[in-house]
């Protein structure tokens, strides 16, 4: 039967799900994941501890053997480099430059003339000495011979011996004037000597300081040049006052005609520039530094060494025959004093140690107690270690080291299934 549209019962409304009670179920949802995630982890997690926990990786390190060797005393210092000698080239006359025989830089030797000042005034004065001299021995010549006639007189009786005595005085004076008149002469000879300047010390000239045609005079300050002595050559430093009974004690021992030697180094210490031999060292401490001057004295044949450079100083004082030394870097220092890692080769293991250290040079350092000779110490890779810790020596794969180390994977303990390595591990 068919009902009408009009009397069709109506559509009931759709019903929507509230959105407040979605969002609850959702993070009821999401907390539930979570804890069955945590539960699951840690219980992963304890039975991995309960088979056991894997120890950091072998650390490769570079090592070194402990061995007995010669240890050289050194005392070093900071120097710098004095010309054993240095004289300022000044004229001794006044007058024109004439010439300039030098070259600046050139080596001279003492006597070498290095330059001509106008000679003309100095001949001149010269001639005029010698003029004068000569007048005053012809004068002188005839007043004795006037006094061997007045004695031949007085002796006859014949003349007053007034006039005896009045001509003795004046070959007196005479004679006075000529000794005068030669020393003027070789006044004058000098003067013109100087009129060639010579080198007083043989070395090295320096720069020019004057041009041809210039006055000069005595009174010059910068003279014509320098020259400063250089082979041999000085080298001026300062010692700890400390070190000072032990380095007179050692040159008191030594033989007549024997001295320390000496090592002149560049300033990044990497080049020898000379050997040479300790010359002085002086009187008395600087209260200021608390240090001694000393000196030495170096050949410098090759030239190496330059008038006031820096250098570093190195003084031999003995040898220690059969130290037990060790590289420096094989050192450390911690709260409980110094201390080294001994490697054991065969656990592969570096063991902590602690040591007595002695004498030191530039690369090695003397153990005083705590080593024994043929020992292996770690010098590289140290900072990452700790007592008792694995390690890897040179040269071997990263893994390979003694059993129980870390390389390749591991089966678990009576599982028989191999455990995957995790990310990162060696």
């Amino acid at each position: 039967m068919t009902i009408p549209e009009d009397t069709a019962p109506a559509a009931r409304p759709r019903r929507r799900f509230p959105l407040g009670v979605l969002m609850t179920l959702l993070g009821v949802g999401l907390l539930l994941g979570l804890a069955w995630y945590l539960v699951n982890h840690q219980g992963k997690e304890g039975a991995g501890q309960a088979g056991g926990r894997r120890s950091p990786p072998p650390t490769t390190v570079g090592i070194a053997q402990v061995a007995r060797a010669d240890l050289p005393v050194i005392i070093e210092a900071l120097g710098t480099v004095n010309a054993s000698a240095a004289a300022t080239v000044r004229p001794q006359v006044s007058g024109v430059l004439k010439e300039i025989l030098f070259s600046e830089g050139q080596p001279v030797k003492a006597g070498q003339t290095l330059a001509v000042i106008d000679p003309r005034q100095f001949e001149a004065t010269l001639m005029q000495a010698t003029g004068q001299r000569q007048r005053d021995e012809a004068q002188l010549s005839n007043a004795r011979q006037m006094l061997d006639r007045f004695q031949t007189l007085l002796a006859q009786d014949s003349i007053a011996r007034q006039e005896v005595d009045t001509q003795a005085a004046l070959v007196k004076q005479l004679e006075g004037t000529v000794a005068a008149d030669k020393a003027a002469e070789t006044t004058a000879k000098l003067n013109l000597g100087y009129s060639r300047i010579v080198a007083p010390i043989s070395g090295r000239a320096g720069l020019r300081n004057v041009d041809l045609g210039n006055v000069v005079s005595p009174n010059d300050t910068n003279g014509i040049t320098v020259i400063t002595q250089t082979t041999p050559i000085d080298v001026q430093f300062a010692l700890p006052q400390d070190r000072i009974p032990e380095l007179t004690a050692r040159l008191s021992g030594m033989a007549d005609g024997t001295s320390l030697p000496v090592t002149a180094l560049d300033q990044g210490r990497q080049n020898t520039l000379d050997t040479g031999r300790f010359l002085a060292l002086d009187n008395q401490v600087d209260p200021q530094t608390g240090t001694v001057r000393a000196k030495a004295r170096f050949d410098n044949s090759r030239g190496a060494l330059y008038p006031s450079q820096f250098v570093n100083v190195q003084l031999l004082l003995r040898m220690e025959p059969g130290a037990l030394v060790v590289p420096v870097n094989a050192v450390r220092h911690g709260a409980n004093g110094d201390y080294v890692y001994v490697v054991d080769p065969a656990q592969r293991t570096a063991m902590l140690r602690n040591v007595k250290r002695g004498l030191a040079t530039a690369d090695k350092v003397q153990i005083l107690s705590g080593l024994q000779a043929g020992e292996q110490v770690v010098t590289e890779g140290a900072d990452r270690l700790k007592d008792g810790a694995k390690v890897n020596l040179p040269g071997e794969r990263p893994g390979a080291g003694a059993p129980g180390g870390q390389g390749g994977n591991r089966r678990n303990a009576g599982s028989g299934q191999r455990r995957p390595t995790p990310a990162g591990t060696p």
